[in-house]
């Protein structure tokens, strides 16, 4: 039998013996759980199976406590030898004292009732935040961590700003260089402050970082210059003492918390690839007056206004189930969320970043509304900051430059609200990581005031029973006071929201043609004031009717992502079919066009559209005269006796 040729082999010792696997190298370590036990004893505990490198001496990993590394991730090639270590489950009279699938239950606790172990309630929050960032470090990540292209295209440059010579100081060459006239650095702060740039991009604050932290003069080895913050009990700790809560060290305790406003932002800048984008999505708010929410599909682009800067350039904005009402609205369950990635993914984009509405009508007539957010009240709430962090904690940025291999995430929140002349005005903003890891470690809670957040209260009461698991360090915040001095203050039980997100420049561009340029097929979700996906406005978008077929009509109006995202939901296409589509939408390629019209998918589309192209004509019906009908005349008298002294307000 012929293996996969990106199938690795590994081999595994233990204290019983050897043997090989013969794995998929982009699971994860978890993963490997059912096919090791299967090769060691059934008296082994499952929750004490750890992975070294060595037989001694060596970098132990629980096997449980990898989850979201993939074995790529960490080096391994074909024939590696990696070491496992457990324990066996304790006996009472030939019984385990507990099945092996109970992974809350510590093997080492010392507190028991009758003979046996007692488990600490697991601390989740309402909503379970996925865990996808790692404190597991990996062996030279800027080895086997593969970022995006233009991530290692940002890399390449020098990103030194180029400065001319200076008439007054300079008194050299042409080709001569001095203090005055030298590049400066991307992290330059004289020029940020020329500039008035408030933040510096990710990759500034990079080199900057890692100018500090590596020196090649000192020839010491490389360290990874990025850590992402990490605020939960360490697991594993070296010390021997029982697992959190039963027991804690300095060693594996978080350190205390001091919030400062982030220096820098992983995007500096969101562009709408057209106007027309953000004006379809305020349509439903101008119908309805509820709000909408949608997520931002895009791409990632170099911003040259910034040294080294990174903007998103947001093409479609994808709406999802969910209730809207006039204070805000609530997401339903999104079953198509793959299906739209994987059209989007077709289409050379992803998703960027989220949007959502919070706007009230001033009641004028000419089209203001009010202005809720500014100076003296607040630009993203405590609620919206939590949601942010969740959705970023969901994407985030994969790095070579990180000891995890992750930092950040370049996911964006837009907020459309009212401005202080009574416009409507676009806000970008990113919340920092420290708020992603405090909401990823369930440390804060949004506020019914909107300027502050709240930190969790750790309580022992039993009442409080969700907190016994949940440490929550000192958490301070450094502010200006009355006197112009830096003072530190505690921040429980509340400290304001700014300390957590930064704000994001936005445009459109000059020639604002956008890839999706024939948008006009009803957007998905809108039935609540009338708007759906039919078939026959497929037919009409693409030129069909029961008569004749358009097909040069139909190739030009397929740039559109709703229209893209319907299509994918009818099953029609195949795989290639449906990447030729997605490639014609993209491109707006005539020649190719055509040859998507000759695939027999587009032709089984052709002859489902035709059936639907035109509704059939209305059936008439003889007028009808109220007055003239007797027995309409005494169902309105008694149905208005029924009603008689009731009020609709």
């Amino acid at each position: 039998m012929s293996l996969d040729p990106t199938s690795i082999l590994l081999r595994f010792e233990s204290r019983i013996g050897q043997f090989r696997l013969t794995i998929d190298p982009t699971i994860e370590f978890p993963a490997l759980l059912p096919r090791i036990l299967d090769n060691l004893p059934k008296t082994v505990d499952s929750r004490t199976l750890t992975l070294s490198n060595k037989p001694h001496a060596g970098e132990d990993r629980l096997l449980s406590s990898l989850h979201g590394v993939a074995i790529e991730e960490v080096g391994l090639k074909h024939g590696d030898k990696l070491y496992i270590k457990f324990a066996e489950a304790a006996q009472v009279n030939g019984h385990s004292l507990a099945p092996i699938n109970t992974p809350l239950q510590p093997y080492n606790s010392s507190n028991r009732l009758n003979g046996l172990p007692i488990a600490p309630a697991e601390d989740l929050p309402i909503t379970p935040v996925r865990q996808e960032s790692t404190s597991v470090a990996i062996k030279n990540p800027w080895e086997v961590v593969r970022q995006s292209p233009l991530d290692d295209r940002l890399d390449r440059k020098d990103g030194k700003i180029a400065r001319p010579q200076d008439p007054k100081m300079c008194k050299h060459g042409l080709k001569g260089m001095c203090d005055y006239c030298m590049p400066l650095e991307p992290f330059s702060p004289k020029y940020l402050e020329e500039k008035k740039i408030k933040h510096l991009s990710f990759h500034s604050h990079l080199r900057k970082i890692n100018s500090t932290t590596n020196k090649p003069e000192l020839k010491s080895s490389y360290m990874p210059p990025l850590s992402e913050p990490y605020y939960r009990v360490k697991r594993d700790c070296p010390s021997g003492h029982p697992p959190w809560p039963e027991g804690i060290c300095t060693k594996c305790q978080p350190s205390a918390i001091t919030l400062q406003p982030q220096p820098f932002r992983m995007v500096d800048h969101v562009e709408f690839a057209s106007p027309g984008i953000i004006d379809s999505f305020l349509n439903f708010w101008r119908i309805s007056g509820a709000q909408r929410i949608g997520y931002l599909y895009g791409h990632y682009e170099e911003y040259t206004e910034v040294p080294l800067g990174i903007k998103a350039v947001v093409e479609a904005i994808y709406e999802p189930p969910q209730v809207d009402e006039i204070d805000g609205c609530t997401l339903t369950s999104w079953e198509s969320e793959k299906e739209t990635d994987e059209v989007a993914y077709l289409c050379g984009l992803q998703k960027v970043g989220v949007i959502f509405t919070d706007l009230i009508d001033e009641g004028a007539g000419d089209g203001t509304v009010v202005c809720k957010r500014h100076r003296d009240s607040y630009y993203l709430s405590s609620l919206e900051v939590i949601f942010s962090a969740r959705l970023q904690a969901q994407n985030p940025k994969t790095t070579k430059w990180s000891d995890t291999g992750r930092f950040g995430s370049d996911f964006v929140t837009c907020v459309v609200s009212g401005d202080e002349d009574g416009g409507i005005s676009i806000s970008c903003f990113q919340v920092s990581n420290s708020a992603v890891e405090m909401a990823r470690s369930d440390l804060i809670e949004p506020s019914a005031d909107p300027t502050v957040m709240l930190v969790r209260n750790n309580s022992s009461d039993e009442e409080d029973s969700e907190s016994r698991t949940r440490y929550i360090p000192e958490v301070f915040y450094r502010r200006i006071n009355e006197y112009g001095a830096s003072v530190q203050e505690n921040a429980k039980p509340s400290f304001p929201v700014e300390y957590l997100f930064v704000t994001l420049t936005h445009g459109f561009p000059k020639d604002s043609a956008g890839l999706f340029n024939a948008s006009d097929f009803p957007i998905e979700n809108r039935e609540a004031i009338g708007e759906g996906q039919e078939l026959r406005r497929v037919a009409k978008k693409l030129g069909i009717s029961s008569s004749k077929v358009d097909a040069e009509r139909g190739v030009r109006s397929i740039a559109d992502f709703h229209l893209l995202c319907f299509i994918h939901g009818m099953g029609v296409l195949n795989k290639d079919e449906e990447s030729l589509l997605c490639h014609v939408a993209r491109t707006h390629d005539i020649a190719e066009g055509f040859q998507l019209l000759n695939t027999p998918g587009w032709a089984t589309l052709l002859a489902i559209l035709q059936e639907s192209g035109e509704r059939p004509p209305k059936r008439s019906f003889p007028a009808f005269h109220p007055e003239n009908d007797e027995s309409y005349l005494k169902a309105s008298e008694q149905l208005a006796k029924r009603f008689k002294g009731t009020s609709l307000r």
